[in-house]
C-alpha cells in the first residue's frame, strides 16, 4: 500500500502508511493527523450505514477550510466498525 498524505497550503496535515479507502474517500487513523491544524466544529451529518459524522475545520496559516475533515466517533453497523474515529477529507484546494 502506498503512503498517503493530506496537505493544505503546502503543509502536510496528515501522513500515514496505514489507511482505508471507502467509497472513494481515504480515511486516516487519528494518529496520522497533525492536531495543531484541526478544530472541531458543530457540524454533523448522517450516513445510514456509518452513523453520525462529526467535522473539523482545517487551518494552515491564512488557508482555512471549514468542515473539511470528518470522522465517525461512533458507528452503527459492524461493516463500519473499522472506520470508527478515522478521518477523511473533502478536497483541500
Amino acid at each position: 500500500m502506498p503512503h498517503a498524505t493530506a496537505s493544505l497550503n503546502g503543509q502536510t496535515i496528515a501522513s500515514t502508511d496505514t489507511y482505508q479507502v471507502v467509497e472513494g474517500n481515504v480515511y486516516f487513523p487519528p494518529s496520522a493527523l497533525k492536531s495543531e491544524f484541526y478544530t472541531k466544529t458543530d457540524t454533523h451529518t448522517h450516513c445510514p450505514w456509518k452513523g453520525d459524522a462529526s467535522y473539523y475545520t482545517v487551518a494552515v496559516g491564512d488557508a482555512v477550510r471549514e468542515d473539511a475533515a470528518w470522522y465517525y466517533p461512533e458507528v452503527i453497523t459492524e461493516r463500519a466498525k473499522p472506520l470508527r474515529g478515522w478521518v477523511a477529507f473533502c478536497e483541500l484546494w
